[in-house]
């Protein structure tokens, strides 16, 4: 990426994070420090778009523009640490876009191949305990069972469909342990993740006190910047283009920079192949990554200029 921040004329920069910055030079006194971009990293067995198409998006829309900054965060997928480093730091830009594949099959079932992104979802994870007895599985009748992994099962279930009742709330189960853990012992005790995700605090404290998991170290929504969303709905909409408009299910580094007072915007990219995403199977059409090139570039010139 250095080698094509350097083909494209911006001069290069990485900060103490290990952040890889390319600055094109901006004429005028009244210049403003405009980023794009987004990460490099992935998870395993990921795709090719998934935070890529972001950070290659920006190096030809800041080249086009002869405006702005491209940012490579570094480990995204890990917590945001590149761009949570960045704003301990210090440095910070005037305004940040962020391009990504949207990652859901929102925009596809639209027939949209952007988005505007309005704001990035709060989250918050723990872990819930349910207790029952142990015992033996060929002698213990049905009736007598203390089976702590049915309950917790039941009760999943029951958090389940009370999350559906939150709109654009979701309620997922990633991990579940079973102790003993013998296959012929009734299980005593079972642990279960919860994550919850919501696009405002209060559908987001809902979740926390349905769930009964600590919300102390939640992290709040983000909500982009309206003026940012302004130029971005104003440039797909000159285009001809249908302008759908939705939230972000998904943490970005965005998040972490409007979280510090940066007022940002992002860009969805329409997901094919059903929306999947962290998968081989990640897929965005050339059309759409060239539409999406050119509403940035219009837009890092437009905010530029502001």
């Amino acid at each position: 990426m250095r080698g094509w921040l350097e083909e494209a004329g911006l001069e290069v920069e990485v900060d103490p994070a290990g952040n890889l910055f390319g600055h094109a030079e901006v004429p005028g006194p009244k210049a403003r420090r405009i980023w794009a971009g987004s990460h490099l990293d992935t998870v395993p067995q990921g795709g090719k778009f998934d935070g890529a198409l972001g950070v290659v998006a920006a190096i030809e829309a800041v080249e086009r523009a002869g405006a702005g900054s491209v940012a490579a965060f570094r480990g995204e997928e890990v917590g945001c640490i590149g761009s949570t480093a960045r704003v301990g730091l210090g440095g910070l830009p005037d305004a940040f876009v962020e391009v990504h594949v949207e990652q859901g099959p929102r925009l596809a079932a639209a027939g949209a191949p952007l988005g505007v992104v309005t704001g990035i979802v709060g989250y918050a994870r723990g872990e819930v305990a349910v207790e029952g007895r142990p015992g033996h599985a060929g002698t213990t009748p049905m009736a007598d069972r203390d089976d702590a992994l049915v309950k917790a099962a039941e009760l999943i279930l029951r958090l389940r469909s009370k999350a559906a009742a939150l709109p654009e709330a979701v309620f997922t189960v990633g991990r579940i342990e079973a102790e003993p853990g013998g296959v012929n012992v009734i299980p005593g005790r079972v642990r279960f993740s919860v994550d919850v995700r919501a696009p405002d605090r209060e559908r987001l404290d809902a979740l926390i006190a349905l769930t009964g998991i600590d919300g102390s170290r939640a992290v709040p929504p983000a909500e982009m910047d309206d003026g940012i969303r302004a130029v971005i709905r104003a440039e797909i909409g000159g285009r001809g283009l249908p302008v759908v408009e939705l939230a972000s299910g998904a943490g970005h580094d965005a998040g972490v920079l409007v979280r510090a007072g940066v007022p940002s915007g992002m860009l969805f990219v329409r997901s094919l192949n059903g929306g999947v995403s962290h998968s081989p199977d990640e897929e965005s059409s050339r059309e759409d990554v060239e539409l999406a090139i050119e509403v940035l570039a219009a837009t890092l010139a437009r905010l530029g200029d502001a």
